[in-house]
């Protein structure tokens, strides 16, 4: 059996030209990053506004297990599958973290017969977009360093300084560091830290973003820490909000490339959806909204994360709200919910699978929430039996939600092509009447409340002391009007990995808030979630190299 990137390396790509031309777009429209890729300029972003809407697809997951669940690959392979019934269909994804490439996950461009390619490019430097983030994040950091040394006339407190450095690696090592020692004249000495780039708020911006203004805009926004009187400091204080805009003029352009199958795909920004918003850029998921009949999205982890942040968060900065919600699910992951351990996921156990699906009712019931028509896709294994999907396939019609098997790992747009007619039914049958979680006018606490009792199914928040005192000064700056970014652990409804399946009357604590005035939302930190992860023991890069020949080997 082939790996993932053996197969990448085997399939022939089409000039990137030819995928543009698919979707209405011309030589013109591009900024050509090679013969596989390309950035979409501001003009032609502009022309298309003028364009009717698509349909929007937004997938989704439960909660991952060690026995994986291939969101990514069922959204590639739903648009291909898409494609093949006679639709158009275009894919608006997250770029991958070289963090998580090299850590516990591997490649992340999908994986099978279900792919964006140019894979390995993909998942390493691609356009260039995290080290223009990592870069702009980093000016900042040298801005601040720099104002303190030069005199401080902004009166900054040293120990209130909250911006962060970043790396887009995972790197225990720099999550707390000091910075500045060695004499006067290498600065002024204080504590600081790392966070990955995917955590920085300038990810979060990017992706937020509805032009370049905007952009400049939320970048000035950003609050970086506070004076000795308690007093908010922002980028606009420090006069460099135009200088980071330029640094990011060119990762804001959307990055188009292609399926195996040659579907069109914008992959653009990659927030974290466990300790950020976890979506995809909203001028790529506007943009593809304006040139094509269906567009499929996804969002970071399980529905109570990924899927909340997109719906209460993005959706209110596009022109339309989801049309329907897929979720994804494993028989394999089921089981694992259910109660088993990893190595006992091979036998038939309907006993497991009735178990384990409190985890997908529990997800389904979220999502319906939103008023949204939901279906249920089963990413194929081989060792799912018969038996094992019927069950699955009762529970799921008990609720009159419409499921669909889809092999689109083995097989592609083929294995999609029986999800995509169910979606598209799904669509033409159910109308979306998108209501939004929690309104702006409630208090932050009146939406953590909100979030841990609507979607983890949880009892009730309690807040650290330091929360406490971070509300307080919130509602008096005037910030408590924004929505609420959780950060908590992706494996489980509640803030403790080890609880799977669908706990119930817990407690979430909320130990610290993060204000993210430019990108539009208040960070609440729960349980352990740390925004600069470790490597594994055996990260996925001792299995990577490159031949003599330049080719990419062991990357997935």
């Amino acid at each position: 059996m082939k790996t993932d990137i053996e197969i990448a390396q085997a399939a022939t790509l089409k000039p990137i030209v030819e995928i543009a031309e698919r979707i209405g777009l011309t030589f013109d429209d591009l900024e050509l990053y090679g013969k596989y890729k390309a950035k979409i300029d501001y003009q032609t972003i502009e022309k298309v506004k003028q364009n009717k809407d698509g349909k929007l697809i937004l997938v989704t997951a439960i909660n991952p297990t060690p026995a994986g669940e291939g969101k990514s690959t069922v959204t590639i392979g739903l648009a291909d599958g898409l494609n093949q019934i006679g639709k158009n269909a275009m894919i608006a994804l997250r770029e991958p973290s070289l963090g998580p490439v090299m850590g516990v996950k591997g490649g992340a461009a999908g994986g099978g017969y279900a792919q964006v390619l140019p894979m390995e490019e993909i998942n390493l430097h691609f356009t260039g977009d995290m080290h223009a983030i990592t870069t702009a994040n980093n000016a900042l950091s040298a801005f601040i360093d720099n104002h303190i040394h030069q005199g401080n006339e902004l009166n900054i407190d040293t120990r209130r300084v909250i911006w962060k450095r970043a790396v887009d690696l995972n790197d225990r090592a720099l999550r707390e560091v000091v910075v500045g020692l060695g004499g006067p004249i290498q600065g002024v000495p204080r504590q600081d830290g790392f966070d990955i780039t995917v955590a920085s708020e300038i990810m979060a911006i990017l992706c937020l973003a509805t032009d370049l203004q905007d952009l400049k805009t939320r970048l000035a926004n950003i609050v970086i820490g506070y004076t000795y009187q308690r007093k908010a400091v922002t980028v606009a204080d420090l006069k460099v909000e135009g200088a980071l805009t330029l640094l990011l003029k060119d990762a804001l352009k959307p990055n188009l490339v292609q399926t195996i199958e040659g579907t069109p795909a914008f992959v653009h920004g990659g927030p974290f959806a466990n300790i950020a918003h976890g979506c995809n850029s909203v001028l790529a998921t506007q943009t593809a909204l304006k040139l094509t009949d269906y567009v499929i999205t996804e969002a970071g982890f399980g529905a109570d994360l990924g899927a909340e942040k997109f719906l209460d968060i993005k959706v209110p900065h596009l022109s339309k709200a989801p049309d329907a919600i897929v979720v994804v699910a494993t028989i394999r992951a089921l089981k694992m919910h259910g109660g088993l351990d990893k190595t006992a996921l091979t036998e038939e156990n309907v006993d497991a699978v009735i178990k384990g699906f409190a985890n997908l009712k529990q997800h389904i019931q979220n999502m319906q929430q939103y008023q949204i028509p939901v279906v249920v896709a089963i990413n194929e294994f081989v060792t799912d039996t018969q038996k094992e999907f019927e069950t699955l396939e009762k529970l799921c019609q008990e609720m009159d939600v419409n499921i669909s098997r889809a092999s689109v790992w083995a097989d592609g747009g083929k294995g999609g092509r029986a999800l995509a007619q169910v979606l598209v039914d799904t669509i033409d049958m159910q109308p979306s009447n998108y209501q939004r979680l929690y309104q702006d006018e409630q208090s932050i606490e009146e939406k953590c409340l909100a979030i841990v009792q609507k979607i983890y199914h949880g009892k009730q928040v309690t807040f650290s002391k330091k929360a406490l005192n971070q509300l307080a000064t919130f509602k008096k700056e005037g910030w408590d009007k924004l929505p609420v970014c959780m950060a908590k652990t992706q494996y489980s409804f509640s803030d403790d990995p080890s609880k799977l399946g669908a706990p119930q009357d817990f407690e979430i604590h909320i130990r610290e808030f993060v204000p993210k005035l430019g990108a539009g939302f208040i960070v609440a930190l729960t349980g352990d979630v740390m925004t600069m992860p470790g490597l594994p023991k055996k990260p996925a890069a001792l299995n990577m190299d490159v031949d003599e020949k330049g080719n990419t080997l062991g990357l997935f």
